[in-house]
């Protein structure tokens, strides 16, 4: 269990910052940048969930709970060594990807298909989960850096992944399943 009792340590007043594993990193470490914009995903989420209701709700916050985990998981390196840990080491696992697949084959079942591509915007939530996805994709972008470096679970590079592609058949849903989804028209305004 987390017990937070002081909140202010002043230990990365100098511009360095603790992995899980205890490591000292600078605080633009790329580790740091890929957990860190996973926490900024669960904050955009958050404000998604403002919006919404019943199982879209809930299944949004079983997926702000798993951003928490994948923070853990970027934030400790050298998986090699995870057998050595004092304690169990937090990883994302597969079956977490196979729910949001799951997830969106349900969500996309009552979909049109598209015959363009889509802009953010429509409902206050189709907007949100849109910009939620944007944010999902720069999360992925730093996660596959530190996989290209051979340190990043490759199972949280698909979870990422998986993610935005949910947020984005979500915004769907959240757009009156489709019917109100804004639009690209090539060339608009010239």
């Amino acid at each position: 269990m987390v017990v937070l009792n002081r909140i202010y340590t002043r230990t990365g007043d100098a511009g360095d910052t603790a992995l899980s594993d205890g490591t000292r990193v600078p605080k633009h470490d790329p580790r740091v940048e890929a957990y860190g914009t996973v926490d900024e995903l669960n904050a955009t989420l958050g404000l998604a969930r403002l919006h919404a209701e019943g199982p879209m709700a809930a299944q949004i916050g079983v997926i702000q709970n798993e951003l928490f985990d994948l923070g853990a998981d970027l934030s400790r390196p050298r998986m090699a060594a995870d057998g050595e840990a004092p304690y169990e080491v937090l990883r994302m696992i597969q079956t977490q990807v196979d729910r949001l697949e799951a997830e969106i084959d349900a969500m996309n079942a009552a979909l049109s298909p598209l015959r363009s591509f889509i802009l953010p915007g429509g409902t206050p939530l189709a907007t949100h989960l849109h910009l939620s996805r944007t944010v999902a994709r720069r999360a992925e972008r730093r996660a596959v850096e530190l996989a290209a470096g051979g340190d990043a679970n490759p199972v949280a590079v698909r979870y990422l992944n998986r993610l935005s592609d949910w947020l984005f058949v979500a915004g769907r849903v959240a757009n009156a399943n489709g019917a109100d989804d804004v639009l690209w028209v090539p060339g608009a305004s010239r």
